[in-house]
């Protein structure tokens, strides 16, 4: 297994215009490092967020990007997610202004200010579990916020969730899990990082537990198979990620897409329909972003007609 260091600056965006840190052939197994979301730079209860990231760069720094061999326009990037680890003891969470779902911002403006900011460190206990105290005390259940191929034309943050991945935040993008991903441009240019902890659905404050880790990918290369917007696969289920605002177009985009990968095993679309509206799954995967990501589910046995 190859193990690809970052060789330049960290971007801050998904953008087609870098040069690659490496170049990767299908059927590859690598291992990357990822930073957290403030670059390490939020250590102890008293590094308020605003004040360290002053002059300090932006949020999100990505691993990458990769040059998939023989990604296409048009193409679909399959990446299986064999392992997460922790680079370190201790993972981070906070308030940030004027990040969260229940306090304002440019998004969403409210006449009160924004809330103050707090900062919780969490350590990796005897046990295994990441605790602040004995209430604050959660198993360890690590996924990649952000993973995604690059735009054909547009540099987009890494804070944004979007049609090739980005930053959604969804806890089901961990270990034993397979992403498709459309390919825009040749050689992919694959990003990741932002890896959790532990994330509940919605990401409500906007911060999960934000820990550097070691990643271990696989990829491989569907040639001549377009997607329009991320596949999760699970031994059990299929899913699709939509992102927009407003969050029910975020669930339309999610369910209407998984439709389409239900025709693609034999589904009639109104069946399918129909099959989604009695034992379809969604779920919000954050709240909290320039996007809102939801997830759609259906269970392998019913999407393969068993």
């Amino acid at each position: 297994m190859r193990i690809i260091e970052q060789t330049s600056d960290h971007s801050y965006a998904f953008n087609r215009y870098l040069e690659p840190i490496a170049r990767v052939k299908p059927g590859e197994m690598i291992m990357l490092y990822t930073e957290d979301c403030f670059k390490g730079l939020v250590q102890s209860e008293n590094d308020l967020p605003s004040e360290v990231l002053t002059g300090a760069g932006y949020l999100n720094p990505q691993t990458g990007p990769l040059y998939i061999e023989g990604a296409e326009p048009g193409d679909t990037l399959k990446i299986h997610i064999h392992a997460i680890e922790p680079n370190r003891d201790w993972a981070v969470s906070c308030i940030q202004k004027p990040l969260g779902g229940l306090t304002p911002n440019k998004y969403t403006p409210m006449l009160n200010e924004p809330l103050g900011e707090k900062v919780w460190i969490y350590r990796f206990d005897e046990h295994g579990m990441l605790t602040h105290d004995r209430y604050l005390s959660f198993p360890w259940e690590p996924f990649l916020g952000t993973i995604a191929t690059a735009d054909d034309l547009e540099v987009i943050s890494a804070l944004t969730p979007y049609a090739q991945g980005g930053n959604m935040d969804v806890p089901d993008v961990k270990p034993g899990n397979t992403v498709y991903l459309p390919v825009a441009v040749e050689g992919a240019w694959f990003f990741t990082g932002d890896c959790h902890a532990k994330q509940g659905q919605g990401e409500l404050c906007g911060v999960a537990l934000e820990i550097s880790a070691k990643v271990t990918l696989e990829f491989g290369l569907i040639k001549n198979k377009k997607i329009r917007w991320p596949r999760i696969e699970s031994p059990d289920e299929l899913m699709v990620v939509g992102s927009a605002r407003p969050m029910e177009d975020a669930a339309r985009i999610a369910y209407a897409e998984l439709i389409e990968w239900m025709t693609e095993y034999g589904w009639d679309r109104l069946d399918a329909y129909q099959a989604l509206t009695q034992d379809g799954k969604l779920y919000c995967a954050n709240m909290v972003d320039t996007f809102y990501s939801m997830v759609a589910k259906v269970s392998k046995k019913l999407a393969y007609r068993e």
